[in-house]
């Protein structure tokens, strides 16, 4: 009884400190970052045209609001002589980061932390500027989420890294085995537009906390945030004593990122499915490890059991996320025949107070679409949705946009009527569209759901969590949401990733990071050195007579189902080793 007592008491005092330990505040230094080229102080500037989009690549990656198309500057389109260079400079500095401590690098990581909650403003007026955001969801998508992962990273990130032994099975007693994971070297990473800031901090994170470094080639659609975030990256590194040129940033179009493809050692791509198979053929010639994130289809099912009103709430925010800037969005909801009706009408009803307009202007419910030209490819889809019988009953509305912006907005759209033989419920759309399909029976909801080239993600609502629960396990995808929507990847405990279109390999979570390295298994004796691994005299070279027969009962008494079938066998092999061991001796004599 004394031991247990001594034992809970030691256990609570671990608790005790651990909690004292927290109450203590981190000496955690500021940051400065110079931001005076990236802060709008709403005087005019010379750069400030309004900018026509070119469609031809050039020697620059041009920067602009899409929300006003303002000019924002250009970057250089990096030659692939360059690109290996910034790898080369990388390469060097991360074997001097590979001997780093983890109590260095969870120091990065809290003078990250630092500077994000003290500049939550300027991070989320960069984002929206560039991508054509609310404040809102850039606080949402690219705040909350990279603050989640560091702080992930600094209770669990170590622990992950850290050996893990593992059993040695019944041939290898005497052994120790383990698996150590190590840094690959230089980690490649061509990311998005559609959350600049998150979409750069999430590989560098995992990447420099397992020991590597990171070259990043950022969307030619969002490289003036990009350009900007990096300086946070570099400078947080430089206040812990890290070497230079660990993380990088390069700009580009299709011949930078096949570049950076072919020079590093990993590579994680997050965007389409045509270009991840590029991305895959060229990985084939260097034979490196790739993470594809791509695209998705997300259903999003209602069954009639549930809180009409909340859920066509959620329904609306899953479809509008970030402007039509959708990660993760869900693009096609099922709903139950029984409250079809009802649930169009209250999404209607929501999705008619929905305003869009320049996010710097005021307090929109959306911003403005990212990318040239997609306002035409929505519309075509609608269209094509229109021609085969669809219709449409509700849409939000755009407000004080400027004439040469009006095409980078698109209003909120429900459309009802609608089947899998429009293009609307088979491609992505990444845009503020709800297509809403009724279903019968909950065997007809998960094939609907499940007849999708894609499986990133799902949703499923039900009054009965247990019904939720069996719909989303018979769903083929990666990601899955009980009675809510995408908060799987605010636990970033979880993997995240895909099947099918939607592309293989897992970031974030655990095998996120361990995605980085290089995972080596390791053997040796456990007794070392007065047990070592001897070969058994009858399978020495040159080999006895009976050494098949040997081998024979070693693996019947290693493995053998009957106890006494394997204790037979293991006299056996006692007897055989006892014998040879004699003729042996008996020849030295000779």
């Amino acid at each position: 009884m004394a031991f247990w007592w001594a034992l809970m008491v030691i256990a609570f005092a671990f608790v005790i400190c651990k909690f004292l330990l927290m109450l203590i505040p981190s000496n955690v230094p500021s940051i400065e970052v110079d931001a005076s080229d990236v802060v709008d102080d709403g005087h005019p500037k010379e750069n400030s045209f309004i900018y026509i989009p070119s469609r031809r690549q050039t020697d620059r990656v041009q920067c602009y609001e899409p929300a006003t198309m303002k000019y924002l500057g250009y970057f250089p389109a990096l030659k692939p002589d360059e690109v290996k260079e910034r790898v080369a400079q990388v390469r060097k500095s991360q074997k001097v980061w590979a001997k780093s401590s983890f109590k260095q690098r969870r120091q990065f990581l809290r003078v990250l932390l630092k500077y994000i909650i003290e500049h939550q403003e300027l991070i989320c007026e960069i984002s929206s500027r560039d991508t054509g955001k609310t404040m809102v969801d850039a606080s949402l998508g690219e705040i909350m989420t990279t603050c989640e992962k560091i702080t992930w990273l600094l209770s669990e990130g170590e622990k992950w890294l850290k050996p893990e032994y593992r059993s040695s099975g019944r041939s290898m007693l005497h052994k120790t085995s383990k698996v150590e994971f190590q840094p690959l070297g230089v980690v490649g990473a061509i990311v998005s537009w559609n959350y600049p800031f998150h979409n750069l901090f999430n590989p560098v994170l995992a990447a420099v906390f397992s020991g590597n470094g990171i070259v990043v080639k950022v969307s030619e659609h969002a490289s003036w945030s990009g350009c900007f975030y990096v300086r946070i990256l570099q400078t947080a590194l430089a206040a812990v004593g890290a070497p230079e040129n660990l993380v990088e940033v390069i700009t580009g179009f299709a011949e930078t990122g096949e570049a950076l493809v072919s020079s590093v050692d990993k590579i994680i791509f997050v965007g389409s499915p045509g270009v991840g198979r590029m991305i895959m053929r060229k990985a084939a010639d260097t034979l490196i490890p790739v993470t594809l994130e791509l695209g998705g289809k997300d259903p999003f099912i209602v069954c009639e059991d549930v809180d009409v009103a909340h859920v066509a709430q959620v329904a609306v925010r899953a479809a509008l996320q970030s402007s039509g800037q959708n990660c993760a969005g869900a693009e096609r909801f099922y709903v139950h025949k029984d409250i079809y009706a009802s649930f169009v009408a209250e999404v209607v009803k929501i999705v008619k107070s929905v305003t869009a307009g320049p996010p710097q202007s005021g307090k929109y419910d959306m911003g403005a679409i990212c990318m040239q030209d997609h306002s035409e490819r929505l519309q075509s889809l609608i269209n094509d949705a229109l021609d085969k019988g669809a219709e449409i009953v509700g849409g939000g509305s755009v407000r004080d946009i400027s004439e040469g912006a009006v095409d980078q907005y698109f209003p909120p759209t429900v459309i009802v009527n609608v089947n899998h033989q429009m293009k609307l419920m088979q491609e992505e759309a990444f845009g503020p569209i709800m297509p809403i399909m009724k279903f019968s029976s909950d065997e007809e909801a998960i094939m609907l759901a499940n007849d999708s080239k894609y499986g990133l993600g799902c949703a499923v609502f039900s009054g009965s969590q247990k019904r939720a629960k069996n719909i989303a396990s018979q769903l083929h995808c990666g990601v899955a949401a009980i009675n809510d929507f995408a908060s799987n990847y605010m636990c970033q405990s979880l993997p995240f990733g895909g099947v099918k279109d939607s592309g293989f390999g897992r970031f974030a979570g655990i095998e996120g990071l361990r995605a980085c390295c290089l995972v080596k298994s390791v053997v040796e004796d456990r007794w070392w050195p007065l047990i070592k691994t001897k070969i058994p005299k009858p399978i020495q070279y040159p080999v006895a007579e009976n050494c098949f027969e040997f081998q024979q009962s070693l693996v019947e008494a290693l493995y053998g189902v009957n106890v006494w079938d394997r204790l037979r066998a293991l006299v056996n092999v006692l007897k055989m080793l006892t014998e040879q061991n004699s003729t042996v001796n008996s020849k030295r004599r000779d």
